[in-house]
């Protein structure tokens, strides 16, 4: 699990705070799960070269990009069933 934390925060909450953030430009519905799954994908991925340097093979890239999709659906899934569960918040 500590692979998903920079500097001790956790990327899926930063993800998180991310799409509430675009929730006050008006973005709402399926676009809030498809710009987490973006975001989740694209942090994952640079977080992983950070921590890992440029992938030199095909191996070294495949598992790049596997990190940036398993953190994309965690973000968008972790999303998804919040939204569904806790009580909306007019502000």
């Amino acid at each position: 699990m500590d692979d998903l934390l920079v500097n001790g925060v956790s990327l899926v909450a930063v993800i998180m705070g991310l799409v509430e953030f675009s929730k006050k430009f008006g973005l709402k519905g399926r676009a809030l799960i498809a710009l987490s799954m973006g975001l989740g994908v694209v942090l994952g991925i640079a977080h992983h070269i950070a921590q890992n340097g440029m992938p030199q093979t095909f191996a070294d890239w495949f598992n790049t990009v596997i990190f940036g999709i398993s953190l994309g659906l965690a973000a968008s899934g972790l999303y998804d069933f919040a939204d569904k569960r806790w009580p909306k918040l007019e502000g």
